[in-house]
C-alpha cells in the first residue's frame, strides 16, 4: 500500500538550513531559520525557564496524564497577559493547552470547521503552515492582499475580505495578532479599532493567531488589536504560541482560547475542542507548559522573563532602525522596516536575486524574500546591506 504514496516536495527552509550548514565561508549570514538569535548568533534557553525547570526537578512528583486540556494552571497564568484585567470576560473565555502554536491554529480551524465553516479568508503572504493546515483539513483558502506597496497594511483588501465573508454564511477570517509573519506589517491601533467594529457589524467570526507576543512593541501594546476585537465581537478563537517569547521551540508550548456568546456556550465549545484534541494528539506535552506556569507565577522568574523579552525586542528594533537608516540598498527601500514589527520582513527581491545573495555573498534567505531580522548583528548588517545593494543595484 505504501508504494501508492506520491513523493512530496522537500521543505525549502529545511533545504536552506542544510546549504547554510555545509557552506564553509566564515562570513556567511543565516536569515532563513525562524528562531530568535542574540547579537552573538545564539538561541539560548531563557534564564527564567532554566529557573523554572530547576524548580520542576525539585518539586514535580508525577508525570501522570493531565487530560486533553493539558496544564490549566499554565493556560490561566497566560490569560491576563493576553486579555487584560478581566481575562475571562465574565466567564465567557476559557482555554486549553496545545502542542505549540501550530496545534492551536489547527485546533481553532478544526473547531470552526466542525461549527460549519467551509472557507477561511486570510491575508497573503502568510506563514506557510497556515495554508497547509487548511488544505489538509479540506477548507477553502480565500486569499486577500495583506501588505500595500508602501509597507503598510492593505486595509481596503481586509475590508473587502470581511464583506465577502459576511456575504457567505459561515466564512471565517484569520488574522495575525502582531508581528506579522512574514512581512512584519501590522495594523495600527486605529485600524484595529475599525477592524473590531467591522467584525461586530458584519457578524463575522475572527480567528487570531498570536505567535510573537511581546516581540513587537511590548506585552500590552502587542495585544491592543486582539483586545479590541474581543471587546467588540460575541465570539472568537485565539491561537497562542510560547515558542518565541519563551524560547520553547522544541518543547511545543501553545494554547487555544475560545470566547463564547455566553457562559453556557463555553462548555459546549470546549467539549468539542477536547474531542478534536483527543483524536489528534490525545494530550499535549507537559514539561514546557509547566515551566511557563512557574515562570509566570514566581515574581523573580517573571521579572527575569520580562527583562529577557525586552532585550529581544530592543535588539530587533535596533536592527530594524539600522536597516532603515541605510535608506535604500540598490533598488530596495529599507525605510519601511523601522515602522514594522517582530522578527520578519519581506524584501522585494526575485528568487534569482536571492540565489545571487547566497552564491556571491553567503547570505541565506527564503526564496520569497523573507528575512529573519534576528539573524542580523552589528557585525554583519553592513555586509548584508552591501550585498543587497550589489544584487539589486
Amino acid at each position: 500500500m505504501l508504494d501508492r504514496l506520491e513523493q512530496q516536495s522537500p521543505d525549502a527552509l529545511l533545504a536552506l538550513i542544510k546549504m547554510h550548514a555545509s557552506d564553509d565561508r566564515t562570513d556567511k549570514i543565516d536569515l532563513g531559520v525562524g528562531v530568535y538569535k542574540t547579537g552573538q548568533g545564539a538561541t539560548p534557553v531563557f534564564s527564567a525557564i532554566k529557573g523554572a525547570e530547576e524548580q520542576l526537578l525539585r518539586e514535580q512528583d508525577s508525570k501522570s496524564y493531565l487530560g486533553p486540556e493539558g496544564d490549566m494552571g499554565f493556560v490561566h497564568a497566560l490569560m491576563p497577559y493576553i486579555f487584560g484585567d478581566n481575562p475571562t470576560r465574565g466567564g465567557r473565555i476559557e482555554g486549553m493547552q496545545t502542542p505549540g502554536g501550530t496545534g492551536a491554529v489547527r485546533l481553532a480551524v478544526s473547531l470552526a470547521q466542525k461549527a460549519g465553516a467551509k472557507r477561511i479568508h486570510m491575508g497573503v503572504p502568510s506563514w506557510p503552515n497556515h495554508a497547509q493546515i487548511l488544505a489538509d483539513l479540506g477548507l477553502e483558502l480565500v486569499p486577500f492582499n495583506h501588505a500595500a506597496p508602501d509597507g503598510t497594511a492593505d486595509m481596503d483588501a481586509l475590508r473587502a475580505a470581511i464583506d465577502a465573508a459576511a456575504a457567505s454564511d459561515g466564512d471565517v477570517v484569520l488574522l495575525h495578532g502582531c508581528c506579522h509573519n512574514p512581512t512584519g506589517v501590522d495594523y495600527t491601533n486605529e485600524q484595529w479599532d475599525e477592524i473590531a467594529a467591522l467584525f461586530a457589524d458584519k457578524g463575522v467570526m475572527p480567528i487570531i493567531d498570536l505567535a510573537y507576543h511581546g516581540l513587537g512593541r511590548g506585552l500590552g501594546e502587542d495585544v491592543y488589536g486582539l483586545r479590541a476585537v474581543v471587546q467588540a465581537v460575541p465570539e472568537t478563537l485565539v491561537a497562542y504560541s510560547c515558542d518565541k517569547n519563551f524560547g520553547l521551540y522544541r518543547d511545543r508550548v501553545g494554547a487555544l482560547y475560545v470566547m463564547a456568546k455566553d457562559v453556557l456556550g463555553v462548555g459546549l465549545i470546549l467539549s468539542n475542542a477536547n474531542s478534536l484534541a483527543r483524536s489528534n494528539w490525545s494530550m499535549p506535552p507537559d514539561h514546557g507548559a509547566a515551566a511557563v506556569r512557574l515562570a509566570l507565577r514566581d515574581s523573580g522568574l517573571n521579572s527575569d522573563w520580562q527583562d529577557e523579552l525586552e532585550s529581544m525586542r530592543t535588539r530587533l528594533r535596533q536592527m530594524r532602525e539600522r536597516l532603515a537608516e541605510a535608506g535604500t540598498a540598490g533598488s530596495v527601500d529599507l525605510t519601511p522596516l523601522a515602522r514594522q514589527n517582530g522578527m520578519f520582513a519581506t524584501l522585494p527581491v526575485t528568487k534569482e536575486q536571492v540565489v545571487q545573495m547566497r552564491e556571491k555573498h553567503a547570505v541565506y534567505m527564503a526564496g520569497s524574500g523573507r528575512i529573519n531580522v534576528a539573524g542580523l548583528t552589528m557585525s554583519n548588517i553592513d555586509k548584508f546591506i552591501e550585498a543587497l545593494t550589489d544584487i539589486t543595484g
